[in-house]
């Protein structure tokens, strides 16, 4: 069926592949069935490895993310504001 890579951040085989023998629910949650390589077969949710959907969401008739631009002018706006307080020598030394 191919390999899976595990990508949950916290799992602590992040990084590693596995073959896939098969393709599981449990629970209502998608599930892979691995081939360990020490300690036999193991199970993890399609969801924690690159079979993943790229959008969750896109499955629910919603769209994928998109660049706000209006969001990044504010960003924009923050980092010149900041920018300009930095270089006035804000925040200013407390006098001791």
């Amino acid at each position: 069926m191919g390999w899976a890579e595990i990508r949950h951040p916290f799992h602590p085989l992040r990084g590693q592949r596995f073959p896939v023998l098969k393709k599981r629910q449990v629970a209502g949650v998608d599930t892979l069935i691995l081939r360990g390589l020490e300690h036999g077969t193991f199970s993890v949710a399609r969801e924690w490895t690159d079979w993943a959907d790229p959008y969750a969401n896109h499955s629910l008739g919603s769209t994928p993310p998109r660049l706000d631009a209006d969001l990044l002018l504010d960003l924009v706006n923050l980092l010149e504001h900041l920018s300009s307080q930095y270089q006035e020598g804000y925040p200013k030394e407390i006098d001791k």
